[in-house]
């Protein structure tokens, strides 16, 4: 057990974008991820929208539809990661959660299977754990829109009754999500976004627009501070590759070549299960 003093680093940018439909979540993430710099990989499952916005700037495309599996958007992910970009837009996150095969409509449908209700979240947690550890695990910058809505408490009026009151909006996504991110900027119809969680500091009690300087402030802000130490995979991790790669047919040589090192210690974790997912559907001749 090491103690050492606190000091800044430089990181790639985690950000949840929470807003109702129709507040141009898809169009305020582009703006702030050209602002960042690089290639833009979009994840779209809102049923080609991305399209939509191709006049503000160059950026690519993976199409998802339902089922909205936690495994579609990894491998998303770990495709735009393999081919080098820089920033990952995930739109929308809430599909994961609360769309058609998202994880609540598995957890409901292993219900009515007979599961246990409890017992289904056991299958579930660590499928939403995988999700949430692709991301902050991802060496590209990540920005996750969510769709938002009305959130309500109940409170007790001065004649002892109890009735609903609205306390503002919150992210369709499992409680306690936005806490994984950098910042959370939710916005609203008239486009003008506020931070509800800014570890930044960059945007406290501030209401803005977003658009390609909130990406350049970020982006300075990212950049200030040592190298961050690369993490490489893990002795257990190169056992599989390994592993795979035999029953495969193929050798380490051609793994390092497609991942550009020279040897599999050179490899950051963060690629690990794209590498082994590219092992898995090739054989010796293919590579």
């Amino acid at each position: 057990m090491e103690i050492r003093k606190a000091e800044r680093k430089k990181a790639k940018l985690r950000l949840g974008i929470a807003a109702p439909s129709g507040a141009g979540k898809t169009y305020s993430a582009l703006l702030l991820a050209f602002g960042l710099g690089g290639k833009v990989g979009l994840i779209d499952t809102e049923h080609g929208s991305g399209d939509l916005y191709a006049h503000l700037g160059d950026y690519d495309i993976i199409g998802i539809e339902a089922p909205y599996s936690v495994k579609k958007y990894t491998d998303a992910i770990h495709a735009f990661e393999e081919a080098g970009y820089t920033s990952i837009i995930i739109d929308s996150l809430t599909h994961a959660w609360a769309g058609d095969g998202g994880l609540l409509d598995k957890q409901g449908k292993m219900a009515d299977r007979g599961t246990n209700s409890f017992a289904a979240w056991r299958t579930i947690t660590p499928e939403h754990n995988n999700l949430v550890d692709s991301m902050l695990r991802s060496p590209c910058h990540i920005i996750a829109t969510m769709r938002a809505k009305q959130e309500y408490v109940l409170e007790t009026n001065d004649k002892g009754k109890q009735q609903p009151k609205k306390i503002g909006m919150a992210p369709v996504q499992r409680e306690g999500m936005e806490y994984e991110f950098t910042v959370m900027l939710d916005v609203d119809m008239n486009h003008i976004a506020s931070a509800s969680k800014d570890r930044t500091s960059l945007f406290d009690g501030q209401y803005f627009k977003i658009d390609k300087t909130t990406g350049e402030t970020l982006l300075s802000w990212l950049e200030t501070g040592k190298e961050a130490p690369s993490i490489y995979l893990s002795t257990d991790q190169m056992t599989e590759v390994q592993d795979a790669a035999n029953e495969a047919g193929i050798t380490i040589q051609q793994i390092c070549e497609v991942a550009k090192v020279d040897s599999l210690s050179q490899i950051q974790s963060a690629r690990f299960d794209g590498l082994v997912a590219w092992i898995k559907t090739h054989t010796k001749e293919a590579a």
